[in-house]
C-alpha cells in the first residue's frame, strides 16, 4: 500500500526536525577556563626521584580553556630505540583543551611536535589522542599539586609566570 507523497514529506520534516533540535553552533570564543590555574608551572623533581628507574618532570602552561605540556622524561633502563630515547632523555609535547569538574580537570588533547604541530604516528615515542582526568589541590597562590589519575606521583609545581585569560576567537 503506497502512502501519498503528502504523509512522506510530514514524515521526513519530523525526522529532520528531530535530528536538529539537540544540535546547537559551539561558541566561536574559547572559554575562561579555571582563574587559579591560569599561567606556567614547572616540577622541578620528584620524592626518591634518583633512586626511580624512569621518571618524568611537567612543565605546563594554562591559558583559558587551553593546555600545553613539555613532559621531561629519564630513564636509567633502555626502554627503546636511542635515537629516540636519547641517552635515557627525552621530551613529549601535549596540547589540548580541558574542562573543569569539581576539583577535576577532564583533559583532552593529542601529542604533538616541538613546534605544537600535530604529531604524526612516523615518529618516536607516543602519539594520538592524550585524554587525562588531573586533580587539583592548590597550596598556596603559587603553589598547586596535580594528581593525574595514571600516575601514582604527585605534580608537585611552583608557578613561574601568572597569565590572564583573553579568549580569543576559534
Amino acid at each position: 500500500m503506497q502512502k501519498p507523497l503528502s504523509f512522506r514529506i510530514f514524515v521526513c520534516s519530523i525526522l529532520l526536525l528531530s535530528a536538529f533540535a539537540g544540535c546547537k553552533l559551539n561558541p566561536n570564543l574559547q572559554t575562561s577556563g579555571v582563574d587559579i590555574i591560569q599561567g606556567d608551572w614547572q616540577q622541578d623533581s620528584i620524592p626518591s626521584q634518583n633512586r626511580l628507574l624512569t621518571f618524568s618532570l611537567y612543565h605546563l602552561k594554562f591559558t583559558c580553556d587551553s593546555f600545553y605540556f613539555d613532559i621531561h622524561t629519564y630513564s636509567k633502563v633502555n626502554i627503546g630505540p636511542d635515537t629516540c630515547m636519547q641517552a635515557g632523555k627525552w621530551t613529549e609535547y601535549v596540547k589540548g583543551t580541558y574542562i573543569q569538574q569539581n576539583d577535576t580537570l577532564h583533559l583532552k588533547g593529542l601529542f604533538c611536535n616541538k613546534n605544537w604541530t600535530i604529531k604524526s604516528n612516523k615518529g618516536c615515542l607516543r602519539y594520538g589522542d592524550y585524554d587525562e582526568l588531573i586533580k587539583l589541590n592548590k597550596t598556596d597562590s603559587t603553589h598547586i599539586t596535580f594528581a593525574l589519575t595514571t600516575s601514582v606521583t604527585p605534580i608537585n609545581a611552583h608557578l613561574i609566570k601568572k597569565n590572564t585569560c583573553h579568549p580569543k576567537p576559534i
